[in-house]
């Protein structure tokens, strides 16, 4: 198949699903068998799924370790993947390898243990990102949570579960005007 009609079909495939795997590292995946869905998740000829959904939820994950290298040996194009679902694990931060999936639109994190609201700056560089889970996180209490989330992630159109209003983007940008210095620029003064 190439990689046209790859990204034409795959959009309905079905989710390469671990979740409730008690799965504590990504190399774990190699090992484990996937839950089988009420369609079946398609293989390439090299033996590898056929899917932009990866379901990692409900699990145990501490870190994403090894995980770009974990996917690359599952999915046939890693590189298409567009939902990812971390939430329910034991993560305590947002690590950077989730930024390389430059295809995700979907990145569900809710249930976990982040506890630094600046953790979600490192999302921005996400061209399609539209929907966004992070409640159930310790950040989730920290003032301006939803605001900041929406001024550091314009381009979301769901977050939390919720759809984001014109009303929501008007607040975040009032927010952001009161709470986000911008960031001074120094003129240098030549000598006269």
């Amino acid at each position: 198949m190439n990689k046209r009609n790859y990204m034409n079909t795959s959009v309905q495939e079905p989710p390469l699903d671990y979740s409730f795997r008690s799965i504590h590292v990504t190399q774990d995946l190699l090992s484990e068998e996937p839950r089988t869905g009420l369609r079946p998740v398609r293989h390439a000829k090299s033996g590898k799924s056929i899917t932009q959904s990866l379901w990692l939820n409900n699990n145990v994950l501490t870190d994403l370790r090894d995980f770009n290298h974990t996917v690359s040996q599952l999915l046939e194009h890693p590189e298409n993947l567009a939902w990812i679902d971390l939430s329910f694990n034991d993560l305590t931060s947002i690590d950077p390898v989730l930024t390389t999936f430059f295809n995700l639109s979907v990145l569900y994190l809710h249930g976990n243990s982040i506890h630094r609201l600046g953790e979600v700056n490192k999302l921005a560089v996400l061209p399609r990102l539209r929907s966004l889970t992070l409640h159930g996180n310790p950040i989730e209490e920290e003032k301006g949570y939803r605001q900041h989330v929406l001024c550091t992630l314009p381009r979301i159109t769901t977050f939390d579960f919720s759809g984001v209003t014109k009303a929501d983007r008007t607040t975040a940008e009032v927010w952001r005007r009161m709470n986000i210095k911008p960031k001074k620029v120094r003129i240098k003064h030549s000598a006269l």
